[in-house]
């Protein structure tokens, strides 16, 4: 099939080269020129694993390619995908302004009958919404659905590749069908396409976000109890995580949660209850447990240091929001790194991927170092921010020799306590309060 994919950020370059890699024919485009010559020249925007050799071969292959030409895409092609971001609006809604603006290019662009089907996370009634502004600029027929993304950044081209499940959402049973051809090489195994109408597919992706993001605060709020009740969070996990009904995903304290799509999300379901009068009592706390949460390292550290921590030099490791990643946008390392600077800290960090990013938002006010053990040199204490597979098993000995003070706040539990006891290391985890070490200074 001939295919455009509207927006070359992170869904719609692993959409894109996905496809292609099926036997698709693919353009991507972009109104970012800077971007889409880049792209032109092998340069890949964000780091995921896998997909490097897979936007190499297509490319090669010719079945691949890249364009600020968004007409002509539209026109060469009969499906089209919207992968726009939707960033939250001042009021916590789903900013659409690039939705719709690509749905007035498209009507504008068409020269015979497309489908048109919207990759980003919209709110309830945007394909309805889509389908009134594009009919504004088109005598031609075409279709509009909704088939939202579960890609998980660090897993992105995996999922797409072998999905737990398609979501496909349209009222027309002959686009269904379409639909379902495009996608018959990536369910081979027999995993659902589930066909649903536009508003539900486009309720199912806000959903499927808000319970995942309700499970990591109510780990995190667990945690803060077992931590004053002298029991390990870590083994309470593995007791309810073992029971089917629950499992053991998503159910790892930490920081908060981070990135492009939980905190937007929930955001964004709390204001649909807002505008139809229902209040989201659940989604509410939920932020409200995460926004504390992200405080937490940092609140630690000032309290074992004190107030002032003016000559204390303190290491970070991790910037991103998880590993696998570059994208640091709402991760925990920005607030913790924010509140301990501003408490007069120096800080060192090291990210195996995000130092760019990192670069981009904190500019010279920290220092960046691209071996991990140098960030230690004279610390005064090592946050553990991000669970890069790198930080699991540390030389804990040289570590110790290099610190000034041989103190961890881990904000991952990546650690076993006990252990770094045995290293000298004061510990500070996550929930940990049956196997915490001393606390004296």
């Amino acid at each position: 099939m001939n295919i455009c994919v509207i927006g070359t950020g992170y869904v719609g370059l692993v959409t894109g080269t996905c496809l292609a890699e099926s036997g698709n024919d693919v353009v991507c485009t972009d109104v970012d020129q800077e971007k889409i010559e880049s792209l032109k020249q092998g340069v890949i925007p964000i780091y995921e694993p896998g997909l490097e050799e897979l936007f190499r071969r297509n490319v090669a292959e010719g079945r691949l390619r890249f364009s600020t030409d968004i007409e002509e895409g539209v026109m060469a092609s009969l499906i089209n995908f919207i992968a726009v971001g939707t960033p939250p609006s001042i009021d916590g809604g789903a900013d659409l302004t690039a939705v719709y603006e690509v749905g007035r290019t498209i009507g504008r662009s068409m020269n015979g009958y497309k489908i048109i089907a919207t990759k980003s996370t919209v709110p309830v009634g945007t394909a309805e919404r889509l389908r009134e502004i594009i009919g504004q600029h088109t005598h031609h027929q075409f279709d509009v659905l909704s088939n939202p993304e579960f890609l998980k950044e660090g897993a992105a081209v995996e999922d797409f590749m072998k999905p737990d499940r398609i979501i496909i959402g349209t009222e027309n049973s002959d686009v269904a069908e379409i639909m379902k051809d495009l996608y018959a090489p990536f369910v081979r195994t027999q995993n659902p396409m589930i066909l649903v109408s536009c508003r539900e597919a486009e309720m199912t992706k806000y959903a499927a976000n808000a319970l995942l993001a309700t499970k990591i605060s109510f780990m995190n709020e667990m945690a803060g109890l077992c931590e004053k009740l002298g029991v390990d969070i870590e083994e309470v996990r593995k007791g309810i995580g073992s029971d089917p009904r629950i499992g053991y995903h998503f159910l790892f304290p930490g920081a908060g949660y981070g990135g492009s799509c939980f905190p937007k999300d929930t955001k964004a379901v709390i204001r649909m209850g807002q505008e139809m009068g229902y209040p989201m009592k659940i989604l509410t706390a939920v932020e409200e447990v995460n926004n504390a949460q992200k405080e937490l390292l940092a609140n630690r550290i000032i309290e074992f240091f004190g107030p002032d921590l003016t000559g204390k030099v303190i290491g970070i490791w991790g910037l991103a929001f998880k590993p696998r990643t570059t994208d640091i946008r709402e991760a925990p390392s920005v607030s913790v790194i924010n509140r301990l600077l501003a408490a007069g800290a120096s800080i060192r960090a090291h990210d195996p991927k995000a130092m760019g990013e990192g670069e981009k938002v904190f500019g010279d006010r920290i220092t960046l170092l691209e071996d991990n053990y140098e960030v230690l040199r004279g610390a005064d204490a090592l946050v553990v921010v991000t669970e890069w597979s790198e930080f699991r098993r540390p030389n804990f000995e040289k570590m110790k020799l290099l610190m000034r003070v041989p103190v961890i706040f881990d904000g991952r539990n990546i650690y076993n306590p006990r252990t770094l006891k045995i290293y000298g290391f004061q510990y500070f985890g996550i929930g940990r309060g049956g196997v915490s070490s001393c606390r004296e200074r």
